[in-house]
């Protein structure tokens, strides 16, 4: 008796998933826009104080110890504090600690932000 094989029908291929919409040059860059509009409207807050002002215009000029800018402002250390935490914590300023001694700088971005206040100062 021979016998044949059957043939069995082969199972239709899944259906393909439907790709991720990719993003278009044109999306990438509003949202590229987007990040920067509000990395700028942050330190815009931070500088929105002309204590803060004074402060980034001070600096431009080198480091300085805590009681320099103290006695510069006319302010006492707390309060003078208070402001420094605001510009740290927004990356505008960076401190150094040498021994019992804070001092501070610029970061790039409080450079920046100093060239543009002169300008603006010298502008008006």
């Amino acid at each position: 008796m021979a016998t044949t094989k059957a043939s069995v029908p082969s199972k239709p291929a899944a259906p393909k998933a439907p790709k991720a919409p990719t993003k278009t040059k044109a999306v990438k860059a509003a949202d590229l826009r987007s990040q920067q509009a509000k990395r700028a409207s942050i330190l815009l807050k931070h500088v929105s104080d002309p204590t803060r002002l004074q402060v980034i215009l001070i600096l431009s000029e080198g480091e300085q110890h805590v009681g320099a800018l103290c006695s510069q402002l006319s302010q006492s250390q707390p309060a003078v504090s208070h402001h420094l935490a605001l510009l740290r914590h927004g990356g505008i300023i960076a401190p150094r600690r040498q021994g019992k001694n804070n001092f501070y700088s610029l970061t790039d971005s409080g450079t920046g932000l100093a060239t543009v206040v002169k300008g603006l100062m010298n502008g008006a």
